[in-house]
């Protein structure tokens, strides 16, 4: 049998969530609709979707039929976003993608921005690295992303922003009160390098100032980079709204030679977006005046 599609979204709200209790809130189901859902998915398939041994971790099936569930889901999504939009009303849910420092430095400015001009919109942030996000926005994952330096920057996007690298050091360290740091001068303390976001980044800054590119640590996880520059392991480059995220003992200063980004709200390119993506950018085109 075809999968059904309340099973599909069950399944995808599962894997997003990563439990039964929160897919269900999120469905607005009970946990055991959502379980019933999925056995009878599963059923019809001939075999587990999902690892209940490991937190619920989508198994080599699901890793088939992932790809073409947020296809089509996505797909109905923008389908029932063009009817409701007949009404003049913009009205539902957008699932929107973003890298940790502008989830945290420029999305809360967007919400409220959107919240006063889309009142009947709702938005659901997904939070990923910067390798993530154009896959996410590609696959369906989400309905809308803020990708970071996009080339080109997709039909109908907007920039939302502008950021430049900056170097993150401790409140005692010796540059801290500088007005800029060279680049050169943090070789010294060690480079903590965070492979989910910026290393490619930081590596052209390094080109930029002609200097090679050394690091003392690699590490996935922000928390963890702002962890060891706080015990003195090192020092470390990241873009300059991710001082919102930074505890009191941390400081941004700005680098020479830096980076800038630009930060562009778009749809996906390989499908008709969802109405509700397209509600977002002309909201922010009116706000901007981009």
């Amino acid at each position: 049998m075809a999968p059904t599609v309340p099973q599909l979204r069950t399944l995808l709200a599962v894997v997003e969530t990563g439990s039964f209790t929160a897919a269900a809130q999120s469905l607005g189901v009970s946990q055991s609709s959502v379980s019933r859902t999925l056995r009878a998915l599963e059923e019809d398939l001939g075999g587990n979707l999902l690892d209940r041994d490991r937190s619920n971790a989508p198994t080599a099936l699901a890793g088939e039929l992932l790809p073409h569930a947020r296809a089509a889901v996505a797909a109905l999504d923008a389908l029932e976003g063009s009817v409701r939009a007949r009404s003049g009303v913009p009205e539902g849910r957008v699932r929107l993608g973003a890298v940790p420092t502008v989830c945290q430095g420029l999305v809360p400015g967007l919400l409220g921005v959107w919240s006063a001009r889309l009142p009947k919109v709702e938005v659901s942030l997904f939070e990923g690295d910067d390798d993530e996000i154009p896959e996410w926005l590609e696959n369906g994952t989400v309905d809308a992303a803020i990708l970071v330096d996009p080339h080109p920057d997709p039909p109908g996007s907007v920039l939302v922003g502008t950021d430049e690298y900056c170097a993150m050091v401790r409140r005692d360290h010796p540059l801290a009160g500088e007005r800029a740091i060279p680049l050169g001068e943090l070789q010294e303390d060690g480079l903590i390098v965070n492979t989910g976001g910026c290393e490619n980044e930081v590596r052209r800054i390094h080109a930029k100032a002609g200097l090679p590119f050394e690091m003392r640590q690699r590490v996935r996880e922000l928390a963890t980079l702002m962890m060891m520059v706080q015990e003195g392991v090192g020092v470390a480059i990241m873009p300059g709204l991710g001082e919102v995220m930074l505890p009191k003992t941390l400081k941004m200063v700005p680098l020479e030679p830096t980076l800038g980004r630009r930060l562009v709200l778009s749809g996906p390119t390989n499908r008709a977006w969802n109405p509700l993506t397209e509600a977002l950018v002309r909201a922010t085109r009116v706000e901007t005046g981009h």
